[in-house]
């Protein structure tokens, strides 16, 4: 089971804000929900006195779940990023957008030993992730000016589409180099495996599809992260991780929080924040889809 602070989740429209059921203790399992819950709403000079903030705060490990090509999101992403290092500034940021062969450019940015532009070409960002640039472009500056270690959290998407296309029994050689153990990649959830079917379910109109090598793929960019994540929390303990990722990768905990869990044990402190998630989604979702939902104005 996931041990994570848990906050009832319900929605609400207008200034920048934070989910939180009022009068409900952070320390508490809440019930099910059965219909949305009285909301605080914070605005966004304020939110960082809030006490959903501080669940957010006081967190070893933090989830930013995002929509890949929405401004907002990642502009929520700076202002959290930003806040938290206001009140500890022993924070890393974990990045889904580059993949793990890249993390020595990244470092040689954040070095000063190369220009934004040398990043972009280094990191091979535009074949290899290609959402605009300048949507993540302001939260690497700050965690260069202020000095914050950015992982690399991906796996190679060479090794991804391999896996995807013939299983994880076909990696071999090179194939192994930045990803964990294949004895490390569970693919034994029956409920994720459900959710990205379902997800996913126009992929299997096409004769080619292959739902087992699909699920496989996905997780393997699932235990990838976490392993990057969990590997960096056991040589710096102290320093809380903010990882940047699409929300398929951390609601329910299925995908990265779950895995990062099994590396360190049910001690680590991890919540989910889901950025701008929609409203609609959440009348069918179950209430353990993530802790925390935030809403751009």
């Amino acid at each position: 089971m996931t041990h994570r602070r848990r906050l009832n989740l319900s929605w609400a429209t207008g200034a920048l804000l934070l989910a939180l059921p009022m009068a409900c203790s952070l320390a508490q399992t809440p019930a099910p929900m059965t219909a949305p819950m009285t909301m605080e709403v914070i605005e966004a000079a304020d939110f960082a006195q809030d006490e959903a903030f501080g669940a957010i705060a006081a967190a070893d490990v933090v989830y930013l779940g995002e929509h890949h090509d929405s401004a907002a999101d990642h502009q929520a992403q700076l202002a959290i990023i930003q806040a938290l290092y206001a009140e500890n500034p022993d924070l890393a940021i974990a990045m889904e957008m580059f993949q793990r062969p890249f993390q020595p450019a990244i470092d040689r940015y954040l070095a000063g030993d190369i220009s934004e532009a040398e990043l972009v070409v280094q990191t091979e960002y535009e074949q290899r992730w290609g959402f605009d640039w300048e949507y993540y472009a302001p939260i690497l500056r700050f965690a260069k000016a202020h000095q914050l270690p950015v992982l690399a959290l991906n796996a190679p998407s060479e090794t991804v589409r391999q896996v995807s296309r013939e299983g994880l029994d076909s990696l071999e050689g090179d194939d192994l180099r930045y990803i964990p153990p294949l004895t490390d990649i569970d693919t034994s959830n029956s409920a994720y495996r459900a959710f990205v079917a379902e997800a996913f379910g126009s992929h299997s109109a096409h004769g080619s599809f292959d739902l087992d090598n699909f699920f496989a793929a996905q997780v393997l960019w699932d235990e990838t992260m976490a392993a990057t994540v969990a590997e960096f929390a056991q040589t710096s303990p102290s320093t809380q991780v903010v990882v940047l990722a699409g929300n398929g990768h951390v609601v329910y905990g299925y995908g990265i929080p779950d895995r990062v869990e099994r590396r360190l044990g049910d001690a680590v402190q991890q919540v989910t924040v889901l950025l701008n998630f929609p409203p609609e989604r959440l009348a069918v979702e179950a209430d353990n889809i993530g802790d925390v939902l935030w809403y751009s104005e």
